[in-house]
């Protein structure tokens, strides 16, 4: 058997590093239920915790974001390897097919499921009233959930192939303006700083200085922007993958490091917004910048260490890779399942989350091995 090819080993190690994005979806929607901060979700255990509210803004600076950047990373692979028409197909096929099935019956499930989470936590025992679910503000009354990446992943595949059909009726000098601005970004150690502030105006539009998404099924430009630009910025690196995925697999230190500097910053600066009422032009912005800097440098960090330790097989991160998919559509299903029957026991809040992972992991694995 030949030895796999330098190219086969990035393509493994940003499949293995979006499974473990798609794992930490568990983390983060288990750790929901027991935060001690504003109320984001309609459910909430009585145990809260503030290692919850860390988890969620931690792991929420980085996981989509990734995902993004891997996203577009992927599509410019079907363009170079089976053409934009091909590539359409193939996006719509994987992407917005499985939303149109699968969504229907995932709204239907959660909204029963979240429903006897609170009929329990508001009155003690399970039950169906839908008047007790608490209206979050400038939430749809239907919406697209954790399924929003699909719903607007198959947007930007359409955008994708709109914009090469265009692309040959422009200037060259305009053809290459944003690949060649990406390309001299990612290869300067400052050039995240540049990156993080279109985001940080993005985000300063929004309460606490951080993009939320709304799951609507009509996302509001922000939204577009925000995750367009890492999924360009994805799009753009495979365009330069040999050289940048180099310094990336370089530097993860410098990045990881550089990340943890300014996620500190940003952590201290949302207590001042979240918690203690501050407020006011300089301080949402510095909030804003920080965070949304953390955001490039953990994600550059987090190519540079796959390409690192995730490049070769390995069985469980294969099996991992194969069913993320799965788990990612059903886990919010376990999280919210497993977080009513876990309610009002006498258990610390780090223990509930714990089990709540533990049990969704196991199930949404052995749902896919089943099924």
């Amino acid at each position: 058997m030949q030895a796999p090819s330098a190219i086969q080993h990035r393509e493994q190690a940003m499949d293995n590093l979006r499974a473990l994005m798609m794992w930490l979806g568990i983390v983060l929607h288990s750790a929901i239920n027991h935060m001690t901060g504003p109320q984001i979700v309609p459910w909430r255990d009585a145990a809260t915790t503030q290692l919850a509210d860390l988890l969620v803004v931690v792991i929420h600076s980085f996981r989509m974001p990734v995902f993004l950047i891997i996203a577009g990373y992927f599509v410019a692979l079907l363009v170079e390897r089976r053409g934009a028409r091909q590539m359409l197909g193939h996006r719509l096929r994987r992407l917005a097919l499985p939303f149109v099935l699968f969504w229907p019956v995932i709204f239907v499930a959660t909204a029963l499921l979240v429903m006897l989470y609170v009929h329990r936590a508001e009155l003690g025992h399970f039950g169906l009233q839908p008047d007790l679910v608490p209206v979050l503000p400038d939430a749809p009354h239907i919406a697209t959930m954790h399924m929003w990446f699909l719903y607007q992943l198959s947007g930007l595949a359409l955008l994708t192939f709109a914009l090469l059909w265009l692309a040959p009726r422009l200037p060259a000098a305009l053809r290459t303006l944003t690949p060649g601005l990406f390309h001299w970004l990612a290869e300067r150690p400052w050039g995240f700083a540049v990156l993080a502030l279109p985001l940080a105006l993005i985000g300063m539009q929004y309460p606490h200085a951080v993009l939320v998404v709304n799951g609507s099924f009509v996302p509001p430009l922000a939204e577009w922007l925000h995750h367009g630009l890492f999924y360009a910025f994805g799009y753009c690196l495979y365009q330069q993958r040999q050289q940048l995925l180099a310094g990336y697999k370089r530097l993860a230190g410098y990045y990881f490091w550089g990340g943890l500097l300014s996620c500190l910053l940003a952590l201290l600066l949302l207590d001042q917004l979240v918690n203690r009422g501050a407020s006011g032009f300089a301080l949402q912005l510095l909030t804003a910048f920080s965070y949304n800097a953390t955001t490039w440098l953990w994600s550059f960090a987090l190519i540079g260490l796959a390409l690192r330790y995730l490049n070769r097989q390995h069985a469980v991160l294969r099996y991992l890779a194969d069913s993320s998919y799965w788990v990612y559509l059903v886990h919010m299903l376990g999280t919210i399942g497993f977080g009513a029957l876990l309610y009002g026991m006498p258990l610390p809040a780090e223990l509930k989350i714990l089990l709540n992972i533990i049990a969704t992991t196991v199930v949404g694995l052995a749902s896919y091995q089943l099924l």
